[in-house]
């Protein structure tokens, strides 16, 4: 009773023009310093038997794990991008939810460091229409590979043409086009950051995502590419009885992201096979929810 007397006797003063600093907590509450959305690929193995469509993906991500932000996968609606009653739709579907859609993931069009320039031109204009998609649908950023055959120099300055006229084109629809590290030399935390440092574009950044690493150390290349973040793939596989992932330090991954500054999504990315993708998801969002 007595902190509600004090609640409604600060409330008289502030309404009053009265500054009371420690009441203003009231209103504003803790914020956290990062927001959890869902990689479509986390529900591959349902979307690919046919358990779940993509035009229904943001519906289930709330209803069934409460997330409320969604990375889509252009492969599960390949054919889909220019089809404005499709994203229509979508879009509708995701508010409906109260979900933002994130970004789109991009696979399948090509490699932007392809040492054939007619093919890497092709490459980048086959990206063009899911940056205007993207657009649409209200994300924030498509997230293309840096893949490439030839020596890191070779595959770097392709790449690097690639991701400035995509980051150029995106930059009208205000369309960031991150990097992830996806194997190869991508995987490489050195080299990636080399390349997005090249670029130098504010709208071309990196996805660090915590397993996609390799021979690579996974902390060191998270850390490197953490500067140029404009999103985080928290990948998982299995769990312990404490529901700690066992093969990632997630406190050590996430105290990584902490430092840098980063404040944004982090996306679950689920690709365990000894659990179910819905409990993989929700054991990965109860991990991450840790560290908020």
């Amino acid at each position: 009773m007595s902190s509600r007397r004090e609640f409604l006797r600060n409330l008289g003063l502030v309404t009053a023009g009265v500054t009371l600093a420690p009441s203003l907590d009231v209103f504003a509450g803790k914020k956290d310093w990062f927001e959890i959305s869902l990689a479509e690929w986390s529900l591959h193995k349902k979307i690919f038997k046919g358990d779940l469509k993509n035009i229904d993906f943001p519906e289930y991500t709330a209803k069934n794990f409460g997330i409320y932000g969604v990375e889509y996968v252009n492969q599960f609606f390949k054919d889909k991008a220019k089809d404005m009653t499709y994203l229509k739709d979508l879009n509708n579907r995701a508010k409906d939810n109260g979900v933002k859609n994130v970004l789109i993931m991009i696979d399948g069009e090509g490699n932007l460091g392809d040492r054939d320039e007619n093919k890497r031109k092709q490459a980048v204009e086959n990206h063009y229409k899911w940056i205007d998609a993207a657009n649409f649908l209200g994300c924030h950023a498509i997230r293309v590979n840096a893949a490439g055959e030839g020596t890191k120099e070779e595959v770097k300055d392709q790449v690097v043409k690639s991701l400035s006229t995509l980051a150029d084109y995106g930059k009208k629809g205000k369309i960031s086009v991150v990097v992830e590290n996806h194997g190869g030399i991508s995987s490489h935390g050195d080299w990636l950051a080399d390349v997005l440092k090249t670029v130098g574009k504010k709208n071309c950044g990196s996805l660090p995502d915590f397993g996609n690493f390799y021979e690579y150390d996974r902390y060191h290349g998270v850390a490197e590419l953490m500067p140029y973040a404009k999103g985080v793939s928290a990948k998982s596989h299995a769990f312990d009885a404490n529901g700690n992932d066992t093969g990632i330090d997630y406190a050590k991954m996430m105290d990584i992201v902490k430092k840098a500054g980063y404040k944004g999504y982090v996306g679950i990315e689920f690709e365990g096979d000894k659990i179910s993708e819905d409990e993989g998801i929700k054991l990965t969002k109860a991990l991450l929810e840790k560290f908020k």
